[in-house]
């Protein structure tokens, strides 16, 4: 299928989700109030300002011209002509809602940081039925802190960047062992593989056999539904994709059933968690439930399912297209291998992120490939940010993707250039590749790490040539041929 053929029917089914929306909408009283006018800006010569731009056309919006631009290769075009004309921040109306996009690194800093008394998680109607209402990407307030504390804390744990590392190695190698000289490798693949069974065993100790061959099926069948029309009766994909969640939950519950039985009966030692359902099983909070945690489980596999993956291949892509960078990676890891033998030690987590070089082909990887393109979120209350206000009900776009190839933050921004990062700090608001505030990434390090493993065994194990191919934004970023590379062992 053509790009201009995807483009139409991806536009006809937000057509469809976008009369749907309106319909709702106007049933609502309150919603007359909710809109500003189509014509007008409201300005103030004195304090704060409401931002300027256009709704677009009625009902539609901008999203027929914003979805046009996602899918070309330079997505942040539709932002840049709204920025020549007016600014960093501006109105629009895409995806069925009026919305304040924002370019600027100060203000999505500060509206990410800012509590749910002002701004709330928001996301398409499909995302929101397939999550359910008790989501951790949904809930506010004093559970969510609670959820992400825990998982968060585990995910950083010395004990569970130990245990990725033994499990990198042995899929990676498993897998590279049968890597032939004679046929193209997909990258894509391979990562999204690798990267699913230490999710699968992180989460809920899942790692072989029958038990994650479905728990995988029914992922697949699931995220399908993501990018769906929100409509749910048999035959439709909404509704293949909520069933697949209730295959998946029932099988997580079977798990949380079993540990629970194994801890009354003291099978084994439970002082020591060895997933993150361990982690909140432990927890002594009654809102906790065994169905909270079981679909919660499913929903923390998206970002680690796409995040990571993406972040490997884009790595591998860049690397390929520049090869300065690509021998200065392949010398610095061939070095801590060498040394490694020599003194007949293993190589540990802190080995990897202690990596210099390649913890800047990293960072420059999330910089110009923007796994997460954007963060949206719902004002909850007038708000005001950087002299700007964002109306109560508006929803805001952080565009992060203009942010990070903007030449006011970064020198020749299209640039793949690792050694940017030996001059520049990574804690800044002009680079936040995976949101940030209270709903920051969790599993920041550990996508790292993974990305560091993978790199790490690949430059040290083969040589290769890798295969044209093209880097698709839209809807979700991927490469196009799922980047073949031909390989030479070393």
């Amino acid at each position: 299928m053509d790009t201009s053929l995807s483009l139409l029917l991806f536009s006809f089914s937000f057509f469809i989700i976008i009369i749907l929306n309106k319909i709702n909408r106007l049933r609502s009283p309150a919603s007359k109030d909710k809109l500003i006018d189509h014509h007008h800006v409201i300005s103030h010569s004195q304090g704060p300002k409401f931002p300027q731009g256009s709704l677009g056309w009625p009902v539609l919006g901008e999203t027929i011209e914003f979805i046009s631009s996602a899918y070309s290769n330079r997505p942040e075009s539709f932002m840049d002509k709204r920025r020549l004309l007016y600014g960093r921040v501006f109105k629009s109306h895409i995806f069925g809602t009026a919305t304040i996009v924002s370019t600027d690194a100060e203000v999505n800093r500060a509206v990410l940081q800012s509590d749910s008394t002002a701004f709330v998680p928001f996301y398409p109607k499909t995302v929101r039925e397939l999550m359910g209402k008790s989501s951790i990407l949904l809930i506010n307030g004093s559970l969510q802190r609670r959820f992400h504390g825990l998982v968060g804390s585990f995910l950083k744990s010395p004990l569970l960047k130990a245990q990725i590392v033994g499990d990198m190695h042995k899929y990676l190698s498993e897998s590279m062992d049968m890597w032939s000289e004679d046929q193209a490798v997909l990258i894509q693949d391979v990562s999204k593989t690798v990267a699913f069974k230490v999710l699968a065993k992180a989460l809920i100790s899942v790692e072989k056999g029958d038990e994650l061959e479905e728990l995988k099926k029914e992922f697949e069948q699931f995220i399908s539904g993501l990018m769906s029309l929100p409509v749910n009766f048999p035959g439709t994909q909404l509704h293949r994709s909520l069933q697949a969640k209730k295959k998946m939950v029932k099988q997580v519950e079977k798990i949380i059933e079993g540990k629970t039985r194994r801890e009354k009966n003291k099978d084994e030692d439970c002082d020591i968690a060895k997933d993150v359902v361990d982690v909140l099983l432990k927890d002594s909070s009654e809102y906790l439930t065994h169905n909270l945690i079981a679909n919660n489980m499913i929903d923390m596999m998206i970002p680690g399912h796409d995040s990571v993956p993406v972040l490997i291949t884009l790595a591998v892509k860049f690397l390929s297209d520049s090869p300065a960078a690509l021998n200065f990676l392949t010398e610095e890891n061939m070095k801590l291998k060498s040394m490694k033998e020599l003194t007949g030690e293993p190589l540990y987590w802190n080995d990897y992120l202690s990596l210099p070089f390649t913890q800047k082909v990293i960072t420059e990887t999330l910089r110009m490939g923007n796994v997460i393109i954007g963060v949206m979120r719902k004002a909850m209350r007038d708000v005001e940010v950087k002299g700007y206000v964002i109306p109560k009900g508006w929803c805001f776009l952080a565009y992060l993707r203009s942010v990070h190839l903007d030449k006011l933050y970064y020198d020749s921004p299209y640039k793949f250039n690792p050694w940017r990062w030996q001059e520049r700090d990574m804690n800044t608001s002009s680079f936040s590749p995976f949101g940030g505030g209270q709903r920051l990434c969790p599993g920041l390090d550990l996508a790292r790490l993974e990305a560091s493993v993978f790199l790490h065994h690949l430059v040290t194990r083969f040589r290769w040539i890798a295969g044209e191919d093209t880097i698709i934004n839209f809807p979700t970023v991927h490469m196009k041929n799922k980047l073949p590379i031909w390989i030479k062992r070393r």
